[in-house]
């Protein structure tokens, strides 16, 4: 079957950019059963920020991540947690944390 370019049109941006037959080609070679969605730069931020996978970014700069301060439910101590305590569950220290394991 011969393939013949295509444009199509980046869900992302909106730009158009060329399907070639080679590429067309190449996907058929490896199953694939759908067309590309988006252009090359589109394809590689995406990529580059591994979106939808439930990753955090590649770059590492994914922030500064917030920590709260509460009272240790074992000990009393200090208890610092990257979340935010509710009050209904047991928050424990580091050192508890470790012992309860």
């Amino acid at each position: 079957m011969p393939y013949v370019d295509r444009k199509l049109k980046c869900v992302d941006c909106g730009s158009e950019f060329d399907f070639t037959a080679a590429q067309q080609e190449r996907f058929a070679e490896l199953g694939f059963t759908n067309e590309p969605k988006r252009c090359g730069p589109c394809r590689a931020a995406r990529k580059a920020l591994d979106v939808g996978s439930g990753t955090r970014p590649k770059t590492g700069s994914c922030g500064k991540r917030e920590f709260f301060t509460t009272k240790c439910a074992t000990c009393g101590g200090e208890a610092r947690v990257p979340f935010r305590p509710r009050g209904d569950r047991p928050v424990y220290c580091s050192k508890c944390f470790s012992e309860r394991r």
